[in-house]
């Protein structure tokens, strides 16, 4: 079989020099180049993309050298250095632990956030709502190291600072009133606090749910992909009318906690944590859509019937 040389040039500076990989045949895989091209780049290969022309898609590990259609001669490829990265399992980790230790400071040391003067009796709305929170991360926490399946392994190292800044910023944001000693529980009293509690506990139970059900539709070690579809668990039925309904429920559990605790912060919270959600699901849903040609007409992709 006859061997293939393909010439790598950055994607940025297209004009400039770049390297041969050689000994490649036809069934190596876009990883197989990015790993060679790495090792002879001196890069670490989660930095490395390519890319079939500068501003193109990324290419998938998995597709073969076959499948790109490169000429048999002066073949090329174009990367992209991503810069320093880490590990999307780090980054979640970091991110949900902060608001998870957080959050209870302001409940638990009043005097140092508020003064030695904080001695007024506590709500048992604030009680509860530091219970939720603390299980909402807690929850995070164990989906990250035992639920998730990550179909990417690395994410640029920028975002564990930004990513912990939006939550930890947030946590310490909403504790800091709801905990307040001038704290005064919702409108409508202790029916409006426990029906939040109850969509609260329900939408919490979706989302776990929701992600066992992608768990168990990727094999472990694989990227395979697949229609989700109802699994049995009533609540996994909102896949019958969104694409994302993870999002569905995080977002909803998050309406909940903010009619339980009638607090314009957590509402702020909401609202920029449905704002970021919606992008992500719309994209997610354009994917199942290109993706797969059978893809469910009739679903939306994070609010049923509408968005």
């Amino acid at each position: 079989m006859t061997k293939l040389v393909i010439d790598i040039f950055d994607a940025k500076k297209p004009n400039k020099p770049g390297l041969s990989i050689e000994d490649l045949d036809e069934n190596d895989t876009v990883l197989t180049i990015r790993r060679k091209f790495s090792a002879k780049k001196h890069l670490d290969v989660d930095r490395v993309v390519l890319r079939l022309n500068p501003r193109d898609k990324n290419l998938k590990d998995e597709q073969r050298i076959s499948e790109l259609k490169l000429p048999a001669k002066n073949a090329q490829l174009y990367f992209r250095d991503l810069g320093p990265q880490i590990g999307w399992k780090t980054v979640f980790l970091f991110e949900y632990a902060g608001p998870m230790l957080l959050y209870p400071l302001f409940y638990l040391r009043p005097s140092l956030v508020y003064g030695a003067n904080a001695s007024k009796p506590i709500h048992p709305v604030v009680t509860i709502a530091l219970y939720c929170h603390t299980f909402h991360y807690a929850k995070r926490l164990f989906e990250t190291q035992f639920i998730h399946r990550f179909s990417h392994g690395t994410m640029p190292i920028m975002n564990l600072f930004k990513n912990c800044s939006y939550y930890w910023g947030f946590a310490m944001f909403m504790s800091y009133f709801v905990n307040h000693p001038l704290y005064t529980p919702a409108l409508l009293g202790p029916a409006q606090s426990y029906l939040g509690l109850i969509g609260f506990i329900v939408c919490e139970l979706g989302n776990f749910s929701i992600h066992l059900l992608l768990r168990n539709l990727r094999p472990a070690g694989t990227k395979e992909r697949k229609i989700p579809v109802p699994d049995g668990n009533p609540l996994t039925l909102l896949y019958n009318f969104v694409s994302c309904p993870n999002y569905t429920y995080e977002v909803f559990s998050w309406v909940s906690f903010t009619i339980m605790v009638q607090s314009l912060p957590a509402a702020l919270f909401t609202l920029a944590g449905f704002l970021q959600m919606k992008i992500w699901a719309d994209g997610k849903h354009r994917n199942y859509r290109k993706e797969f040609p059978n893809y469910p007409k009739g679903r939306k992709p994070i609010i049923p019937f509408l968005l």
